[in-house]
């Protein structure tokens, strides 16, 4: 490959590190529940929750944190999290039902995403809070409720298509939500089925990193707060969604040294950096760069709950300047949001067997081929890019004939198809992996993990198993065993 290694190390905090410092631990997991394995960290999902309710204390404003729960499908975090006073956002007759079995009452539940019928009549007969994104679906709720006598539901008008007065922000389309032109229409008809569903607050839903662009829509649902006030209802909530972000990587000099040889790779200046030169988005037009990087920023300083703090301290333009928290508090409006990716930081990880290591071509990089397939480790699905951890089999931390310095490979997957690429990008090892050694990618629990799992060529999904700590010792079960009165030292 030439050059010095491109390392792309994963951000690990405490929990992490310290489960992959755990090599007979994690070896005799696999051993006995297959490749590949996930493993979800429930305490560390607790204590993430802490962290936005710290940015909300510090703003003085209430509200709920409702965990996004199709970023990961495990009982044992959804249990977890019940144990908590957190919320959590369906998005699926089966989400709902999930989250109902896991010990959530339906005040602490809310509705999202398209809805059929079936999902719709649960959510109103256990009166949980929907949140609706057109005329079309309320007129549905409201026949529903009226049709089988079911309680006034609780519902949230969310929205979308905001416009930011002075300097333009560029707003992107989005599927979800009524665009706030259309205000008047979805007001009147929440005004003719007032007997019937009962408007607590309005909502967005934007899949953007740009803090700027949620500004523009924080401030544009102040402002229609107003108008619902102004015709005599009394939305008292905002619910801005998810989208905080995470940080996957340790040095964010890495992340910036990547990807400028990335754009060099594309161009021809430098050797190819993928496999099949691939580039994520990227092309060369006679010596010109086309495209666009579409990758996630791996490198996020400021992800999470430090977003948040940001966002809420934005100042509100076409409000008198004034921050957006200050607004909310002075309106004494409930802020929602719906973490996922960011709630489910460093809450888990994915560890796929080693079955082959062979050489390609001179001085090329080596084929590892893995027993996982391509599904079962998505993080390149969701463009993130970040190195696997080399978990030896030998207890000395290096297997036999794995030679030493750092390699380039490719992380091929276990199907028999060309494209069951692991990563398409070529990734840098401390050194050699041997057949037996373990590969760890780490912080997959939010949406990488399970999120696109199948189980083609009747090859089996990745099982999955909760981890924790008591004192010093790792313990764990199966995922469906979980319990917060699972002895594990962690509930509240």
């Amino acid at each position: 490959m030439g050059g010095e290694p491109l390392y792309l190390e994963p951000r690990l905090e405490s929990r992490l590190r310290t489960l992959l410092d755990s090599p007979a631990l994690l070896h005799t997991l696999t051993d006995g529940l297959g490749s590949p394995l996930n493993l979800v960290v429930p305490d560390q999902l607790a204590d993430n929750l802490l962290k936005f309710r710290a940015v909300y204390g510090k703003h003085h404003l209430s509200g709920q944190v409702f965990f996004a729960h199709k970023a990961n499908r495990s009982s044992a975090l959804l249990r977890r999290l019940a144990a908590t006073d957190a919320g959590v956002d369906v998005a699926s007759l089966g989400e709902l039902q999930h989250a109902l079995g896991a010990g959530f009452t339906p005040d602490r539940i809310t509705a999202t995403g398209p809805k059929n019928q079936e999902f719709l009549w649960l959510a109103a007969r256990t009166s949980v809070t929907v949140s609706l994104d057109t005329r079309g679906e309320l007129d549905q709720l409201a026949t529903l409720v009226r049709k089988h006598a079911l309680p006034r539901t609780r519902v949230l008008l969310r929205l979308s298509g905001f416009e930011a007065s002075g300097v333009r922000v560029l707003s992107r389309r989005s599927r979800f939500g009524t665009a706030v032109g259309e205000l008047d229409p979805l007001l009147e008809a929440v005004e003719r089925h007032a007997d019937v569903v009962e408007p607590v607050g309005v909502a967005y839903h934007l899949d953007t990193t740009s803090l700027a662009e949620k500004a523009t829509a924080l401030e544009g649902c102040l402002r229609v707060l107003e108008e619902c006030r102004s015709r005599g209802l009394r939305p008292r909530a905002v619910d801005i969604g998810g989208g905080f972000g995470v940080n996957y990587l340790a040095d964010g000099g890495q992340w910036e040294r990547y990807t400028t040889e990335l754009t060099e790779a594309v161009l021809g200046t430098r050797p190819p950096m993928t496999y099949g030169g691939h580039g994520y988005g990227l092309r060369s037009e006679a010596g010109t760069l086309r495209g666009t990087l579409g990758v996630y920023p791996a490198h996020r300083p400021v992800a999470g709950a430090r977003y948040l703090d940001e966002l809420l301290a934005h100042p509100a333009a076409s409000l008198d300047g004034r921050p957006l928290a200050t607004l909310l508090l002075e309106h004494l409006y409930d802020l929602h949001t719906e973490p996922g990716r960011a709630l489910l930081d460093q809450c888990g990880l994915t560890l796929a067997k080693v079955l082959e290591v062979r050489d390609q071509e001179t001085g090329g990089p080596l084929a590892v081929r893995l027993a996982a397939k391509a599904d079962d480790v998505a993080l390149e699905e969701h463009g993130v890019f970040m190195d696997p951890v080399v978990v030896p089999r030998d207890s000395a931390g290096a297997s036999v004939d794995a030679g030493t310095g750092p390699v380039a490979v490719h992380l091929f997957g276990s199907r028999c198809l060309e494209s069951d690429l692991i990563t398409r990008r070529t990734v840098f090892l401390p050194r050699r992996p041997a057949p037996g050694d373990l590969l760890a990618f780490a912080n997959t629990a939010g949406y990488c993990m399970d999120f696109h799992a199948t189980r083609a060529q009747h090859q089996p999904a990745a099982r999955k198993v909760a981890a924790w700590q008591e004192g010093d010792t790792w313990r764990w079960c199966l995922d469906d065993q979980y319990w917060p009165t699972t002895p594990v030292g962690g509930a509240q």
